[in-house]
């Protein structure tokens, strides 16, 4: 399947973490949904996000050394909507500048929030807004 996601992830304290060419960020506690597509397939980019023994490759891999994913909301599309859901995340949320945005203009596709509810509803309305029908249901424990 081919689309757009939202990973969502916990951040259980605050850290410091060296991201690649961004280099050390200062993250809070809370909750941080990362905008991403894979047009080559779905499932295959999100369990390589996930595999516990892989490259670094992209941003998300770096922060998921130290985080943990609990959420992932999904829908199929042909088209690239990544940006289109960070931008809709941006109106509401405080991002991480530069972070998985290096291919695009936006800003980031990283977007924080204290409240899991909160950034889980906001991701939702995203979709939405955009014209993708979300697809939940993955939880991660």
């Amino acid at each position: 399947m081919r689309g757009t996601y939202v990973l969502l992830v916990h951040a259980p304290y605050d850290l410091m973490l060296s991201v690649g060419g961004l280099g050390d960020l200062s993250l809070k506690a809370g909750y941080y949904a990362y905008v991403g597509s894979a047009l080559g397939g779905l499932g295959q980019r999100v369990r390589q996000h996930l595999a516990k023994k892989k490259n670094l490759h992209w941003h998300i891999d770096y922060l998921l050394t130290r985080t943990h994913a609990v959420d992932l909301i999904r829908a199929k599309t042909q088209a690239r909507k990544e940006c289109e859901v960070a931008k809709e995340l941006a109106k509401h949320f405080a991002c991480i500048s530069g972070f998985g945005s290096g291919d695009c203009k936006c800003d980031s596709h990283l977007f924080y929030n204290r409240n899991f509810h909160e950034l889980l509803r906001g991701t939702l309305l995203a979709f939405k807004a955009c014209g993708l029908k979300p697809i939940k249901g993955v939880r991660f424990g």
